[in-house]
C-alpha cells in the first residue's frame, strides 16, 4: 500500500476545526453541560502486509475521543462499566470516558498523594485490575504499584501500597505492569517519574529493573540489564513475555521466554525499530496482545501491529506521539493514548 504522509501542523489545525477547540480539555466543563465532541482524523497505514487487512479496513478512520490532555497513558477498558480509564501523567490524573458521553475526571490525585507539589510526570502511568476486580496503578510520583480502595463505580483517591520497595530501596517510578494467569504481578520500573530522571537524587536502585510480585507477596528482580524498561504483555500462552525499551540507543522490543515457574529465561530482540526511529519521533512505548497474538505496540511513528513472532503487519500513523493502547473485551476496537489526545480506532 502506498504511504502517504501528512504533516503534524496539518493535522493539528484539522483537529481543532473538527473539534472546536484543541486545547482546552473537555473534562475542565461542568459534566451538565459537556457536549461530545468528536475529531475525524484519516489514519494513515504504512508497511503494510496483506495479513493486515483481516484485522484493520484501510479506510478506517481515527476518532479522537478527548483532547487538550498533556501526555496521556495508560488506558485500559473496563468491560463492566462499559467505561475506558486513562492517566494524563503530568496532570496527576486519570479520566474515564464513555461511548456518547464526554470525558471526565475519575481520580484527582492519581500518581503523587503526598504532600507539597512537585514537577516532572508525577501522575499514574499504567492502569490493570487485579484478579479481583480492583484498579491498581503504576504511581510515578509516590513510586509504588498500588491499589484503589474504592468500588469502580464510585472511584476516590484511596490507595493502599501493594509493593513499593527492592531491598530496602525505594522503586525508581513504576511504569507499567499485568497480571498472569495465576495472579503474580509483572512490572517494569524506569526513571521517568523521577523529576530528574537517571540523574536524581532520589534514585536509589541503580538499575532499571523488571519485578515479579507474586501471589504469595514475594518480589522477584527478573531482570536489570534492560537500559529503559517500559510497556509489557503476555503472548497467548503465557510463556513468552515481551518488553519494550524506550532508549533511543537500543529501541527495541524483547522477547523472554518463562520457565514453569514464570521466570525469564533466554532473552532475544523480537524488533529492532532504529531504522524507523532514524525519521520517525517516538520509542518503544505500551503494548497489549489479542487472543490471536496479534501484537499493538506504539513505537517510532505511530502504532506496530506484528504477528507473534515479531513479523510487521504494518504500522499506524495518528499525528503525533502514541503512548500506550488497550482493547475492548470483544477486540474490535483499538484505544490509544497520545500526546494530547486519546483515540478508537475500530478493528474487524
Amino acid at each position: 500500500m502506498e504511504s502517504r504522509k501528512i504533516v503534524g501542523f496539518v493535522l493539528l489545525v484539522f483537529l481543532s476545526a473538527c473539534s472546536g477547540n484543541s486545547t482546552k480539555n473537555t473534562t475542565d466543563q461542568d459534566p451538565a453541560d459537556a457536549t461530545v465532541q468528536e475529531a475525524f482524523l484519516p489514519l494513515e497505514i504504512f508497511d503494510a502486509q496483506d495479513a493486515l487487512s483481516a484485522i484493520i479496513d484501510p479506510e478506517a478512520r481515527t476518532v479522537i475521543i478527548g483532547s487538550g490532555y498533556a501526555w496521556t497513558e495508560g488506558p485500559l477498558w473496563i468491560p463492566s462499566e462499559g467505561m475506558l480509564l486513562f492517566s494524563e501523567i503530568p496532570g496527576n490524573k486519570v479520566h474515564s470516558w464513555k461511548e456518547g458521553e464526554a470525558p471526565q475526571v475519575y481520580l484527582d490525585p492519581a500518581g503523587f498523594t503526598g504532600d507539597g507539589s512537585r514537577g516532572g510526570e508525577l501522575g499514574s502511568n499504567g492502569l490493570l485490575l487485579d484478579p479481583q476486580g480492583n484498579l491498581v496503578l503504576c504511581q510515578h510520583g509516590d513510586r509504588r504499584m498500588a491499589r484503589m480502595l474504592a468500588p469502580l463505580d464510585q472511584p476516590a483517591s484511596n490507595f493502599e501500597t501493594i509493593v513499593g520497595e527492592y531491598e530496602g530501596m525505594p522503586f525508581n517510578s513504576p511504569n507499567d505492569a499485568v497480571y498472569d494467569a495465576d495472579g503474580n504481578l509483572y512490572f517494569t520500573d524506569p526513571p521517568y517519574g523521577l523529576e530528574s530522571r537517571m540523574d536524581d537524587p532520589a534514585k536509589a536502585i541503580p538499575f532499571q529493573g523488571v519485578y515479579r510480585y507474586s501471589n504469595t507477596g514475594e518480589l522477584d528482580l527478573l531482570l536489570d540489564s534492560l537500559s529503559r524498561p517500559n510497556g509489557l504483555a503476555f503472548l497467548p500462552d503465557g510463556k513468552g513475555l515481551l518488553i519494550a525499551n524506550s532508549d533511543p540507543e537500543k529501541p527495541y522490543w524483547y522477547r523472554y521466554s518463562l520457565d514453569e515457574n514464570g521466570f525469564p529465561t533466554e532473552g532475544e530482540i523480537y524488533y529492532d525499530a532504529s531504522e524507523v526511529l532514524a525519521n520517525q519521533p517516538g520509542l518503544p512505548d505500551g503494548l497489549k496482545v489479542s487472543s490471536d497474538g496479534t501484537v499493538f505496540a506504539t513505537g517510532p511513528g505511530g502504532v506496530w501491529v506484528f504477528d507473534q513472532e515479531g513479523q510487521v503487519l504494518g504500522r499506524l500513523s495518528l499525528g503525533e506521539l502514541c503512548s500506550n493502547v488497550a482493547l475492548n473485551e470483544k477486540e474490535d476496537m483499538l484505544f490509544v493514548t497520545a500526546d494530547s489526545y486519546v483515540a478508537r480506532i475500530a478493528l474487524k
